[in-house]
């Protein structure tokens, strides 16, 4: 028999090494698979208890501690005390498993890994021999059987400890708790250490203060373009300065006696206005600044006191510049400077009656351009058209009037002018606009006055009046005169005669020319309004068809015309200076300019088309240069010949000055260059090209030698047209002179091989020729002025007026108007309207959110920062 007690003493041939050490090995087995059990019997308990500290973690991350009085925060923990307590308490009471429990695991999990080890080895190791101790074939047997039972214990391994969680938590609650610990980790952030430790601050917080706050700003008025100034609200007495008509706002924001007991007391410097409407946590009090002001703020937190000193706002000043500068056509020009604080909002020419009585028409309006700046130092040009007007060639009183944004006007003094008309060759057609201009301006006494002249007028047929067209048109008007019995039967046979005059003067192309006139003023106003995209297409279309027509209709009539060969010669010279591809690639150019917004830009290009239009229209009527003004247009174009061959010079200097002064030159295209001939020069330039052609001096020093040999030929040409000039009686350019010197130095500097000093003289030496230019510009202007030929805007020659793109842009095709090339610089235009609204409109809402004092201290510093920053 065999004992199985699992716990006897060893029996019999037990004491051999092999079951000895199966003994130790299964002693290890069995403590190990009794700390597995025990480990099986704790770690649910042991959970509960982390749950609860995790629940803990989670109301404390999740901010629940800094809502709750300190009462409430001891009361919570109490609780939570509790439950863990709860939670651990039975792990005292828990039994450690003895060795049997252990042996019987041991067994299950052999069985379980070997289905040959069903036999419980671990216990089958344990037994002892009870009966037959004595008998040799038992022993046998018994010693066999422990041999095989040490093996099965060399076999045996204890498995992972089994709590049975799953069976426990069917719904993996333990997971959601550890998900919501994490998630409120990341909630705290930085502060996961306050929030833990605000569970055990059980100190009462310090009274609060009175929940209101005060803010105080000034806006200045829009049309100042000065930003917004914010007070400090701090209790302490304030000095500031703001624009008169400036905007004081004061905001109380928040609710309770602290808010309702803050009073304002201002001075006679402040005028009331409405704020916003009042509500129960905000109340606005809003006062326009219109002096010395003063205002007393009185809170229960201190008293306050504003002193705001108004700065005063000066009406604008103008001057006029000259008379009006009346071109070939009819239309002028009129120019003045204006100064003002701020920027000047409308500016007109204002023309009255010398005698009072009744007219047909109205006094026209003149709308002046507005100055680019203020500051009073810059002429501003504007082109009046007035020949279709009645009252043109009528004896008026004119000013000029200026307003600025807050209404106060600026006039120059009255001076009386004779309103410039459209020039008439044809005597009938004179005749015939000056009876419609005192029919309209004098009705009630010159009305007889022309009823004789247009009677008079028919009784000789032949000698006043050929053509049977006009003089049925002059017995219709004196029949339609002779019946008129009310202001619109006499405007009916005004603009008769008008019709009639420019019939006879220009035939049909006074209905194309008009129509061209109707569709740059429509263009005109719709880029002044800022107008869509589709409207400026369509106008901008209609434009070039009356462009189109009106050019096919000029060309006709002067095929018409005979002329003779010194005026066809000059013609032909004209024609060239302004083409219809020009002018197509202005209108272009204009329409580009609004599509991307740049309505200055596009102005300018309409005023530069109506100035070319004006002398184109001028110059058909057949007015004759002289030969003084003929050779000064050829100085001119040689003077742009000169500064384009100075440009191309510099260039090829400064390549020249880049490239190795050691080996060959990569190409020849210098030495291409110096056998071409190039335009405007004579032959004292060629000659100069020929010896540059030679030879070629070693390392580059031959290039340089060729360039200072053309610098040479090219001041040389320079001398000369001064000379011509002189000869012209047209006075010395100083910025001729000027790049004269710097072509010297230039010249001087190549043959040294300085190609940097080189370069830098030569660059002065196009910014001399450039003032030359204008200043020969100015003084042809001035000639022509003289000679009653009519001006051109900005004293361009005809053959830079066309050029759309000539002038006016650089390399790139981007608008060079209103930079300043020479230096560098670029005047930066100022901020207009719309973005100082937006602008108002960002720091109303900052203020906005820093009235509210429901908001963290930390968010409304950042408001206040922003502000002051602002």
């Amino acid at each position: 028999m065999i004992d199985r007690d699992g716990f006897g003493g060893k029996t019999g041939t037990t004491g051999t090494d092999t079951g000895q050490a199966a003994a130790a090995r299964l002693d290890r087995l069995v403590a190990q698979a009794r700390v597995a059990s025990l480990w099986e019997q704790a770690w649910p308990l042991i959970w509960r208890g982390l749950g609860v500290v995790l629940l803990f973690l989670v109301l404390s991350w999740a901010g629940l501690w800094l809502d709750l009085a300190p009462l409430w925060r001891q009361i919570g923990l109490g609780v939570l005390a509790l439950l863990l307590v709860g939670a651990l308490l039975p792990i005292a009471h828990l039994a450690r498993p003895d060795r049997r429990v252990a042996l019987a695991r041991l067994d299950r999990e052999a069985a379980a890994r070997d289905p040959a080890l069903r036999h419980g080895p671990a216990s089958a190791a344990q037994d002892s021999l009870a009966v037959g101790a004595a008998d040799p074939g038992s022993r046998t047997l018994w010693a066999l059987h422990q041999r095989r039972a040490a093996q099965a214990v060399a076999s045996l391994k204890v498995g992972l400890p089994r709590p049975g969680m799953t069976r426990r938590d069917p719904y993996a609650l333990r997971a959601g708790i550890v998900v919501a610990a994490v998630a409120s980790l990341f909630v705290a952030g930085p502060e996961w250490r306050e929030r833990i430790g605000a569970a055990f601050d059980w100190h009462a917080p310090a009274s609060p203060g009175p929940n209101f706050r005060v803010d105080g700003w000034i806006d200045p008025p829009l049309y100042t373009r000065l930003p917004p100034l914010l007070i400090a609200m701090d209790g302490s007495d304030q000095h500031l300065r703001a624009p008169i008509n400036a905007q004081l706002i004061v905001r109380i924001a928040g609710q309770g006696r602290a808010a309702a007991n803050t009073t304002l007391t201002p001075n006679a410097g402040l005028t009331p206005i409405p704020g916003q409407e009042e509500r129960p946590d905000l109340r606005e009090e809003r006062y326009r600044i219109v002096g010395p002001a003063e205002l007393v703020i009185v809170t229960p937190a201190g008293r306050q006191k504003l002193t705001v000193e108004a700065i005063p706002d000066r009406p604008p000043e103008v001057t006029a510049i000259g008379g009006p500068e009346v071109n070939g056509r009819g239309t002028f020009n009129l120019t003045y400077r204006a100064k003002d604080d701020y920027g000047i909002s409308s500016a007109e020419g204002v023309i009255e009656p010398l005698k009072a009585g009744r007219a047909l028409a109205p006094i026209p309006r003149i709308n002046l351009a507005l100055p680019a700046d203020a500051t009073g130092e810059t002429d501003t040009k504007t082109l009046v058209d007035l020949t279709d007007s009645p009252w043109s060639g009528a004896r008026v009183r004119y000013q000029i009037v200026v307003k600025d944004e807050a209404g106060q006007e600026g006039r120059t003094a009255p001076a009386e002018i004779t309103l410039p008309a459209r020039p008439f060759r044809e005597p009938l057609a004179r005749a015939l606009a000056e009876d419609r201009r005192r029919l309209v301006t004098a009705p009630d006494t010159d009305r007889l006055w022309v009823q004789g002249a247009l009677d008079a007028l028919l009784v000789a047929p032949d000698m006043f009046t050929p053509q049977p067209p006009v003089f049925l048109g002059l017995k219709t008007a004196a029949e339609r005169l002779r019946r008129a019995r009310s202001d619109a039967d006499l405007i009916e046979v005004a603009d008769l005669l008008w019709e009639m005059a420019l019939k006879i003067e220009d035939g049909d192309l006074s209905d194309a020319e008009k129509q061209l006139r109707q569709a740059q003023d429509r263009l005109k106003e719709a880029i002044e309004r800022n107008a869509p995209d589709d409207e400026v297409k369509r106008l901008t279309q209609d434009l070039k068809q009356a462009l189109d027509k009106f050019l096919s209709q000029m060309a006709e009539k002067q095929n018409r015309q005979p002329r003779d060969p010194g005026e066809k010669t000059q013609s032909n010279q004209q024609s060239k200076t302004v083409t219809p591809e020009d002018l197509d690639k202005m209108i272009q150019d204009m329409a580009e300019a609004m599509k991307r917004g740049d309505t200055a830009e596009a102005q300018r290009l309409m005023e530069q088309l109506r100035n070319i239009l004006e002398n184109l229209q001028t110059a058909q009527k057949g007015g004759k240069s002289d030969q003084a003004s003929r050779e000064m247009q050829k100085q001119m174009r040689d003077l742009d010949a000169m500064a384009q061959e100075q440009r191309g010079l510099r260039d090829e200097t400064f390549k020249d000055g880049q490239e190795p002064q050691s080996g060959q030159r990569p190409s020849n295209r210098g030495q291409q260059q110096q056998g071409q001939p190039r335009q405007g020069q004579g032959k004292q330039d060629q000659g100069q090209q020929g010896q540059g052609q030679q030879g070629q001096k070693q390392q580059g020093q031959g290039e340089q030698g060729n360039v200072g040999d053309r610098q040479q030929a090219l001041r040389q040409r320079l001398e000369d047209l001064e000379q011509r000039m002189k000869e012209n009686g047209m006075r010395g350019e100083q910025g001729l002179s000027d790049a004269e010197d710097a072509m010297r130095e230039a010249e001087n500097a190549l043959k040294q091989g300085d190609a940097d000093e080189a370069v830098d003289a030569q660059g002065r030496a196009l910014e001399g020729l450039k003032k030359g230019a204008d200043g020969m510009a100015q003084q042809m202007q001035e000639m022509a002025e003289g000679q009653g030929e009519g001006q051109q805007e900005g004293g361009q020659q005809p053959g830079q007026q066309g050029q759309a793109g000539a002038r006016d842009d650089d390399p790139l095709g981007r608008p060079t108007k209103g930079r300043d090339m020479s230096d560098g610089r670029v005047r930066v235009p100022t901020a207009d309207e719309s973005a100082v609204q937006r602008a108002r409109r960002i720091m109303e809402e900052l203020r906005r959110k820093l009235g509210d004092p429901t908001r963290p201290r930390e968010e409304l510093d950042y408001f206040e920062r922003l502000l002051r920053r602002n």
